[in-house]
């Protein structure tokens, strides 16, 4: 079985927005390098999931996973996300997709948002201090 990984996110107009999701793409290649990692976006920006989804396929991935890098479950994710996974399900009958829950519902991203947010309280206390 080779595994594949879709990071889908919204998309902007400016290509500077995608530097965090890149990050994320190239921290997971460093921690799961026999997986293979595609970004992917709902709009503005290329590959979106259909074409990061073939791609995979091509590539020989059987099972592959679709996380989606959005804090919560809106509209986008509720309703877009699984036609679009159901597209990719017909097309590619011979991969399991894996579509998992918003990033952000995630109880360590959660907590690592927090940590962030404790952190910036500590900073602005330390400078109140100086």
């Amino acid at each position: 079985m080779t595994q594949g990984i879709v990071l889908f996110a919204h998309g902007a107009r400016d290509p500077r927005w995608a530097a965090p999701f890149e990050a994320v793409a190239a921290r997971l290649r460093e921690r799961a390098p026999g997986a293979q990692v595609r970004l992917a976006y709902l709009e503005l920006m290329t590959p979106d999931l259909p074409t990061a989804g073939a791609d995979l396929a091509a590539s020989g991935c059987t099972d592959v996973v679709v996380l989606p890098l959005f804090l919560g479950a809106g509209g986008h994710v509720r309703k877009d996300l699984p036609q679009i996974i159901d597209t990719l399900r017909a097309a590619h009958p011979a991969v399991r997709w894996s579509l998992q829950p918003p990033v952000g519902e995630l109880p360590a991203v959660i907590d690592a948002m927090a940590g962030a947010a404790v952190a910036a309280l500590a900073s602005a206390t330390d400078r109140e201090r100086d």
